[in-house]
C-alpha cells in the first residue's frame, strides 16, 4: 500500500499537491499510522516557534533569490510565474495554492510522509539520516522540474535540503509548513512587484 501510495504522489505532486496530502493522511488512517510519526505534533512555544519560522522562510527566500540563484546562472525572472507580475485576479487562487498546497501539503509528503518511510527502509543512525535528506532533496527538486524547469527544481533542491536537515533534526512538521508558506509567499510579493530582477542583483550584476 505504502509503495502504491508513493508512486501516486510522483505522479500528482507536480500538479495538485492537496491532493497528495489527502493520500498521505488516508494512508496513515489506513495503516494506523500515528500523526505523529509524520511529525504532525504541536510545536513547543507555539507562537515563538511559528513567528521565527516565518521570519526565517522570508529570509531564506531573499538568501536564494539573491545569493544562490544568481551564483547558479539562473534567469532573475520565474518565466513560470512571471504571469502574476501586476495580475490582482491571480492572487487568492495562488495564495490558496502557496497555503495549502505548498505549505501544507508538500510538507506533510515530501517530507512527513517520505521521511518516515525513508525511516523505515534505511533506519534512523546518522549515515541514514544524511541519506534521506538528500534522497528527499532530489525528489523534491524532481517534481518541480515539469512546471518550473531546471531553475525551479535546483531551488527546490536546495529549499528540500534546508527543510528536510531541520525536520531531520526536530521532527516537528507545523513551523516547516509556515517556513515554507512564508518563503513562497515573499516570492509571490516579489514577482507581484515585478522586483525579481531587483532582488536577484542585490549582490551580483
Amino acid at each position: 500500500m505504502a509503495i502504491a501510495v508513493f508512486l501516486l504522489l510522483l505522479a500528482v505532486g507536480p500538479f495538485f499537491e492537496p491532493l497528495g496530502a489527502v493520500l498521505v493522511l488516508w494512508w496513515a488512517a489506513g495503516t494506523r499510522t500515528p500523526w505523529r510519526s509524520l511529525g504532525l505534533v504541536r510545536p513547543e512555544r507555539a507562537l515563538l516557534s511559528l513567528s521565527a519560522a516565518a521570519l526565517l522562510g522570508i529570509a531564506f527566500k531573499l538568501a536564494m533569490k539573491s545569493l544562490v540563484m544568481p551564483l547558479l546562472h539562473a534567469d532573475p525572472i520565474n518565466q513560470a510565474y512571471h504571469y502574476l507580475a501586476h495580475n490582482k485576479p491571480a492572487l487568492p487562487e495562488m495564495i490558496f495554492d502557496i497555503i495549502v498546497g505548498a505549505g501544507i501539503g508538500e510538507e506533510i509528503v515530501y517530507r512527513g510522509f517520505f521521511f518516515e518511510r525513508f525511516r523505515t527502509f534505511f533506519g534512523t543512525g546518522r549515515v541514514a539520516q544524511v541519506a534521506i535528506v538528500l534522497a528527499g532533496a532530489v525528489i523534491f527538486g524532481a517534481i518541480h522540474y515539469p512546471v518550473q524547469g531546471l531553475p525551479g527544481a535546483e531551488q527546490a533542491f536546495f529549499t528540500g535540503l534546508a527543510f528536510g536537515a531541520v525536520y531531520a533534526r526536530t521532527r516537528s512538521l507545523v513551523p516547516l509548513m509556515v517556513a515554507h508558506a512564508a518563503f513562497d509567499l515573499a516570492a509571490l510579493v516579489i514577482i507581484y512587484h515585478d522586483l525579481e530582477t531587483t532582488v536577484a542583483h542585490w549582490f551580483f550584476r
